[in-house]
């Protein structure tokens, strides 16, 4: 236990996930535990939100309703997708923070996100270091992407690996109902790791998922798709599912959509915005085999679905928000929360362990090649074994007249000095 006292605040950043508020609930109920933490702020937005001095007062919420933060999906108090500055060419943001963090005493930081978020805690972390300024900064890892290096799995992959699975099982009983041949393509959200599309391999594990599975670990070959498609039409009688990431590329590395189109929007992290790969594939097809093609995309439904939520991705969610204050409580700065796997007589079991900021910071994660069946369109058992002890258990929002009572935050903002 160190000494410092002082206030502590939590921002999320990224994608939202139907666990990121189980991570905050986490961090809030723990933080107001513990002797030296002197008063608990959430930041309004992210790193923006204490940029600009706005910060909710967690002290004045019903504990109740913190309690529900674990079974309500996304970001009660606001995410953001804001990059800072590079130091070495503008400080001022830094020094911002540091202003910020000095005026309110705040001595204790976590931010809750994936990649880019473990990199803007690393870098807070190391600015505050080199100004003399004593303050415990601990990463809360986020990502339905599953991405984030050195960790086993991350917290909100296992909930929407549960969506992704039983959509396609759902997915699979409507669209070979008619006597007609149809072919379903299905985008799922993933830039460069195929984590959350390799999901739907959990629903071929059932015998009734796609067909065919295009992961971006693996070069995508137009000619090759049109062959597969036909090959499984001929053998299905004219039914063929897809499930394919949005961030499939072509060998040359560009995405589907550019394709058709060099006009790709970029957002603030200079990352390329996905979306409509399952829109051009279907237009690709339909004038190739002259069928009938049909195109899902379940875009924000299967980062928000908490009505599927994984049991065991909720309660690991919380704990990581948890582990992080204690750590922070014992002196312990600069480190994610990580997940460490342990199988005991075919039991799943999770160690929580702590991953330095600067070896994940950025770092990406992908599916084992080894895990992708040969022929590139499919997953081996090694995948299957893996994500089916993420994605076990039940833990749904309470119902109030059979619709699910999310937390209601007063969220007070702090009085600015």
């Amino acid at each position: 236990m160190n000494n410092l006292k002082g206030a502590a605040i939590i921002g999320q950043s990224g994608g939202p996930t139907s666990v990121i508020n189980a991570s905050a609930a986490g961090v809030f109920i723990e933080a107001l535990k513990q002797p030296n933490i002197t008063r608990v702020y959430g930041a309004a937005h992210g790193i923006k939100g204490i940029l600009n001095e706005e910060f909710y007062d967690i002290n004045q919420e019903d504990l109740k309703e913190l309690e529900l933060l674990k079974t309500t999906p996304s970001s009660s108090i606001g995410s953001v997708r804001y990059k800072l500055k590079p130091l070495d060419k503008d400080d001022s943001e830094y020094k911002r923070l540091l202003e910020v963090f000095k005026k309110y005493n705040i001595r204790y930081f976590f931010y809750n996100g994936g990649n880019d978020s473990m990199d803007t805690c690393n870098k807070v972390s190391k600015f505050f270091k080199d100004s003399g300024y004593e303050c415990f900064c601990m990463g809360v890892p986020k990502t339905i992407d599953n991405d984030l290096w050195a960790t086993d799995h991350c917290p909100g992959y296992g909930s929407a690996a549960k969506y992704v699975a039983t959509s396609f099982m759902e997915l699979r009983c409507d669209a070979t109902v008619y006597d007609t041949p149809m072919v379903s393509i299905v985008e799922v959200m993933g830039r460069n790791a195929g984590w959350l599309t390799a999901a739907s391999a959990l629903a071929s594990y059932k015998g009734c998922g796609p067909d065919l599975i295009y992961l971006p670990e693996i070069p995508f070959d137009l000619d090759k798709f049109y062959q597969d498609v036909e090959r499984v039409y001929k053998q299905n009688n004219g039914k063929v599912l897809i499930a394919v990431s949005e961030g499939i590329k072509t060998k040359d590395g560009k995405y589907v959509p550019e394709l058709v189109s060099d006009n790709i929007a970029q957002d603030s992290f200079g990352h390329k915005q996905l979306g409509g790969t399952a829109s051009i594939l279907a237009d690709l097809l339909k004038n190739k085999m002259n069928v009938k093609v049909r195109a899902i995309e379940f875009s924000l439904l299967q980062r928000c679905a908490q009505h599927l939520a994984s049991k065991v991705d909720v309660e690991e969610a919380f704990n990581a928000g948890s582990e992080a204050v204690k750590a922070a409580c014992e002196g312990v700065t600069d480190y994610m929360i990580g997940f460490k796997r342990h199988m005991n007589n075919g039991k799943y079991e999770c160690e929580y362990i702590r991953i330095p900021l600067a070896d994940v910071a950025n770092a990406e994660k992908k599916v084992p090649l080894e895990w992708i069946t040969p022929d590139g369109t499919g997953l081996t058992q090694d995948y299957i074994d893996y994500a089916l002890p993420l994605i076990q258990g039940d833990c749904k929002a309470p119902l109030e007249d059979g619709l699910p009572r999310f937390a209601k935050l007063k969220k007070i903002l702090v009085e600015k000095k």
